[in-house]
């Protein structure tokens, strides 16, 4: 689910849970009116906080070349929770002061259907370039409606330097990399390191993580018609290994406030053997500018799951056009100028983010510096999506309170569960 920004906080969850009903303009007639791409003129592009410092330059890049189609930048905040409530309220308002939205893939279903965003005109995206979950995640109904601009997969890195001197190998089982750690833990040079983190706050990337322990266990969340499945005993495994995992110290306390920021400084400043986390810290953590005390010192594998390789839910962002947008036409120009192989690659060297147009994953040059290239891309195939469904709000906060019950012990596994599968059967039947 990343990108060119984190996700965050649940501070809006009440509001999120309303929004996620929509806005009452119905999803049957989604897309039923063409829109039109013909107004040109300056724009705007609404995306989450810029985490990785080059968005000015690559917008300064356009800026330069289209002098009367200028692309002024809306930071909002780092939570992606945020980004979704201000993305909503601004189309509830039929402002029009969003013209481009960058948003998580997963709100690409509820922004089709509610008629925030147009359907982009059949052709002028090259999507027969791009991995096929990408442009899976930004079709509804047989229209795309979003441009597939980064992608994300789930990846463990870990402390390559520490694993050697302990005699192991990479983990395929979250039983391996428990007894992994019991051994490199043992280290003078693991002195007050902890085994493992990822992303457990109470916010979107709690979805993610906790998608990941169903299906790692053989679970799922829902089915392919959108019916909850998550009552199950495999999904029970799954999600009682990792509140086990905070009970015996396998997961650091402080891990349940930790978002994808945290868990990236906690990983280089060397507290953790350990980290899920997306593609995007590669480059932060091999940085030689003293910020990492990692540098050269780690490596990425697929995820582990219960009983073999885990599997990653579906990150990344694409890009939308508002309906309420003024200069259509730019807005279109603009998302081809922004997807195209040669800006998908500027972005990877730069920030390590994943990209979707499918050669780049073999591109020598790019293999030299990510070696990690090839893991990553099976990382994407094989990602299993968020639940797709138009009330996204109301699903995201339902798997984030029950996530959270049992993972900080509130709630147990079973009962968290339960009342999980109870409220996404709420969900579906809106």
């Amino acid at each position: 689910m990343r990108h060119w920004l984190p996700k965050a906080g649940m501070a809006v969850l009440a509001a999120s849970l309303l929004a996620g009903c929509g806005s009452g303009s119905g999803s049957e007639d989604a897309g039923s009116k063409p829109p039109s791409f013909k107004g040109r003129g300056p724009i705007t592009l609404a995306t989450g906080k810029d985490t990785t410092g080059v968005m000015d330059k690559v917008l300064d890049q356009w800026n330069s070349t289209h002098p009367k189609e200028k692309v002024r930048m809306i930071e909002l905040s780092e939570s992606a929770d945020e980004q979704r409530q201000r993305m909503i309220q601004n189309a509830e308002l039929k402002s029009g002061d969003f013209s481009v939205l960058n948003m998580d893939v997963v709100w690409n279903a509820e922004f089709a259907a509610n008629r925030w965003i147009v359907p982009l005109p059949k052709g002028e995206i090259d999507t027969g370039s791009m991995l096929k979950p990408t442009v899976e995640a930004a079709t509804y109904r047989g229209n795309l409606y979003s441009a597939p601009w980064t992608s994300d997969g789930g990846l463990l890195y870990f402390r390559k330097d520490l694993l050697e001197k302990a005699g192991a190998e990479p983990p395929k089982t979250w039983a391996e990399m428990k007894k992994t750690c019991d051994k490199v833990l043992k280290l003078p040079e693991a002195k007050g390191m902890s085994c493992y983190a990822g992303q457990f706050d109470k916010y979107e990337g709690l979805s993610v993580n906790f998608s990941e322990m169903i299906h790692g266990a053989g679970g799922s969340v829902v089915d392919k018609a959108g019916k909850p499945t998550v009552n199950t005993p495999e999904a029970k495994k799954g999600l009682k290994w990792f509140a086990d995992a905070f009970k015996d110290g396998t997961i650091p306390k402080e891990a349940i406030t930790y978002k994808e920021e945290e868990g990236r400084q906690a990983f280089q400043k060397g507290d953790l053997v350990f980290h899920r986390q997306w593609p995007y810290q590669w480059a932060l953590a091999n940085a030689k500018d003293g910020s990492s005390k990692v540098a050269g010192k780690f490596n990425v594998a697929p995820l582990p799951g219960l009983d073999g390789p885990g599997t990653s839910s579906l990150g990344g962002h694409n890009l939308a056009i508002s309906s309420d947008a003024k200069n259509k036409a730019t807005a279109l120009d603009f998302i081809k100028f922004m997807t195209n192989k040669e800006n998908q690659k500027k972005r990877l060297l730069l920030t390590s983010q994943a990209p979707t147009n499918a050669a780049l994953y073999e591109d020598k040059e790019l293999l030299k510096k990510f070696p990690y290239l090839p893991t990553l891309k099976a990382s994407i195939n094989g990602a299993e999506p968020r639940p797709r469904v138009v009330q996204y709000g109301d699903a995201t906060a339902a798997m984030q309170e029950a996530a959270y019950g049992a993972l900080s012990g509130k709630t147990s596994p079973d009962a968290a569960l339960a009342q999980l599968q109870k409220k996404l059967a709420g969900v579906n039947s809106k």
